[in-house]
């Protein structure tokens, strides 16, 4: 199997995944790299690095270790197994924040409402 990747954009043109990704030291960037071309590459991701998110609908994030720090990059499928990325954020809970996912949530629902509408 292969998915494609991509990048969600904000109807103004904004990618937060890439601002997130940008934000990052190099070495940290180069292991997200690494754990995304998983994502593209493998039928099965182990769930260390790709995991659904209990009680979405359909969110699932990526998951980064680096060092001392956590990485996290939520993202929905496509049924033509493409996934989206929304955006990324370092984890410093035990839990998910909850306006992350939320935020998540908005993001796909504008994506999917916005490529109806193409």
């Amino acid at each position: 199997m292969h998915r494609i990747i991509i990048f969600y954009k904000t109807l103004e043109g904004s990618c937060p995944v890439k601002e997130f990704l940008d934000s990052l030291d190099g070495k940290v960037a180069q292991k997200i790299t690494w754990v995304l071309s998983l994502l593209e590459d493998l039928d099965n991701i182990p769930s260390l690095y790709f995991k659904k998110l209990a009680g979405t609908d359909g969110i699932w994030e990526c998951r980064i270790k680096y060092g001392s720090n956590i990485y996290r990059i939520f993202c929905f499928m496509l049924k033509d197994s493409n996934v989206v990325l929304t955006h990324g954020f370092i984890k410093k809970t035990q839990r998910t924040p909850k306006n992350e996912i939320e935020k998540a949530e908005k993001y796909k629902n504008d994506f999917i409402e916005r490529s109806q509408n193409e």
